[in-house]
């Protein structure tokens, strides 16, 4: 029952959305699919496809050379290549758009160094958003790829060494088929955050899907136009989502021998400089550069409210992130210790895979889908009240932050369970049966023998959610109430009046809070390896 009351909420913004394709076309809606709906749905799947390339390209080239090679820096490399997954991609992409802003200075003076007659591309276009999410979202491919190739038995490669087949073959025929199913699983995760992204294709000008929701909901005031087109977006991600899924199917180990991981390659010379290089370069695109113009910003002009105007940014800010992070682990909790102790029941399997799926589905789509239903609530409660009571409580959902800390509890729950799941599964269940032998019930043994176990992925997951609240934008637009802003919506609000400089301060304080968490997952998943890498 506990699984099925927190997925009950999750599953009416879905049902609300779907439902719209059964609605009779409106006039807008007639219009918006005869003139731009295949333009929306082209440049998404555009944008989708430029991102598969960079992010596929970029992590699993990084993570094969820092796994399997050896080269001066590689063990910073390993783990300092997740940090550009802290910056939000509408923040590198706000100091790419002030970067490139005087791009004929930049063409002459190329021009003039080099008598080279070039042509520098309008970072403000598809292939400019496809850079800058591949370069902020390719951390995703890079870390679950470095996991599968480092973890890959040795014997495999020797065996086929013996046979002399080339490294290149070696890669293409055994490493890279065995980390398949991985890489599948980090550039789904990286391809759905491109087709949630608003804040980078809103800035940059390309018209997707996203932007096409928000503008036909906030300029031409049409929302059941706006909800279709969400169910358009829907369908993209759910095919992404069976896509993965499919990726992975048919690709089991069954290794034969000790699973013991191969000693790398020592590189030296040319070859040592080439692969140092292109380590940096995603460093050097992804976060380095934009910190830098951001930085720079921040401390020449910054916010010009900066002060106790300012703060009530970062107070709204760290309470809707701090709520939320604490309601996501608590349900988070609940929904673990229910499956490990009834997982054999089909319902609770249901309402758990509903619960999580709220990931896969863009902010924007589960903020217009929950507006509907929870006016609707509120109206109604509202009038029960009124008739009842004769009071006049207003909406208590709808205007109020409570509407959006339960779309961001909706979408980021996944991210807290996952985290808390990974952590119960360490839990040997010899504990649980050594718990009810001494006549402790469920709830004692979860305070007394769970809990203190999993104290470091309940932080985890803490800092997990409270970083993605703060990073998010396009539900934060759409549900947050009047005279309501945080440090994202501060930030996006200057940037769309071009005032890069004064966005800067709110932009590089988010991309400082993220960084936080992402060094902690980052020197845990790592940390665990240590005296493996000093062995090798």
């Amino acid at each position: 029952m506990i699984a099925l009351a927190i997925a009950l909420p999750i599953a009416i913004p879905i049902v609300a959305v779907l439902l719209n394709f059964f609605v009779p076309a409106s006039a807008t809606w007639i219009h918006l699919r005869e003139t731009v709906l295949l333009g929306y749905i082209g440049n998404t799947v555009a944008l989708l496809l430029c991102v598969a390339c960079i992010t596929t390209l970029v992590g699993v080239g990084c993570a094969w050379l820092t796994a399997t090679k050896e080269f001066p820096g590689r063990r910073v490399f390993a783990w300092v290549l997740i940090l550009p997954l802290a910056a939000p991609a509408y923040v590198v992409a706000y100091a790419y758009g002030d970067l490139f802003a005087n791009v004929t200075h930049v063409q002459s003076w190329i021009q003039q160094v080099t008598t080279l007659d070039v042509s520098i591309p309008s970072i403000r276009s598809l292939p400019g958003a496809g850079m800058v999410l591949g370069f902020t979202l390719y951390p995703y491919v890079y870390l679950l790829a470095y996991n599968a190739f480092s973890e890959q038995a040795a014997p495999m490669a020797d065996a086929a060494r013996t046979l002399g087949v080339t490294p290149r073959r070696i890669f293409f025929k055994i490493a890279l088929p065995h980390a398949r199913p991985a890489i599948a699983g980090g550039l789904a995760l990286a391809l759905m955050e491109t087709a949630a992204d608003f804040g980078v294709v809103e800035f940059f000008g390309v018209p997707t899907l996203t932007n096409g929701i928000f503008r036909t909901w906030y300029a031409m005031g049409e929302q059941q136009a706006a909800m279709q087109l969400a169910g358009w977006l829907f369908l993209i991600v759910a095919f992404l989502v069976v896509l993965e899924q499919f990726a992975r199917r048919g690709l089991h180990a069954n290794p034969v021998s000790r699973n013991v991981p191969s000693t790398r390659t020592p590189l030296h010379g040319w070859r040592s400089y080439m692969v140092i290089t292109f380590c940096v370069l995603p460093l050097l695109f992804g976060l380095v550069i934009p910190v830098f113009v951001l930085g720079r910003h921040a401390v020449e002009t910054g916010d010009p409210t900066f002060g106790i105007p300012f703060l009530s940014y970062v107070v709204n800010t760290i309470s809707v992130a701090t709520i939320t992070a604490f309601l996501a682990v608590i349900f988070a909790m609940c929904l673990t210790y229910a499956t490990r102790l009834r997982g054999d029941r089909k319902i609770l399997r249901l309402g758990v895979r509903t619960a999580t799926l709220g990931y896969a589905i863009p902010g924007m789509v589960l903020a217009i889908g929950v507006l509907g239903p929870l006016t609707f609530i509120d109206r109604t409660f509202a009038k029960w009240v009124q008739s009842t009571f004769d009071i006049n409580i207003g909406l208590l959902m709808t205007g109020s932050v409570a509407a959006l800390i339960f779309v961001y509890l909706a979408r980021f729950l996944t991210v807290s369970f996952n985290s808390i799941e990974g952590g119960m599964a360490r839990i040997h269940p010899n504990y649980d049966d050594a718990a009810r032998s001494l006549g402790t019930k469920p709830l004692g043994a979860l305070r007394r023998v769970h809990l203190p176990l999993l104290t470091p992925a309940i932080v985890t997951a803490l800092l997990l959610v409270f970083v993605d609240v703060v990073k998010e934008l396009p539900a934060t637009l759409i549900l947050r109430p009047f005279n309501f802003e945080t440090l994202a919506t501060r930030a996006y609000r200057l940037a769309s009046d071009e005032r890069i400089a004064e966005a800067s301060t709110a932009a590089l304080l988010i991309l400082i809070v993220g960084l936080v968490p992402t060094i902690v997952v980052a020197s845990q998943r790592f940390g665990l390896r240590r005296s493996a890498l000093h062995r090798v």
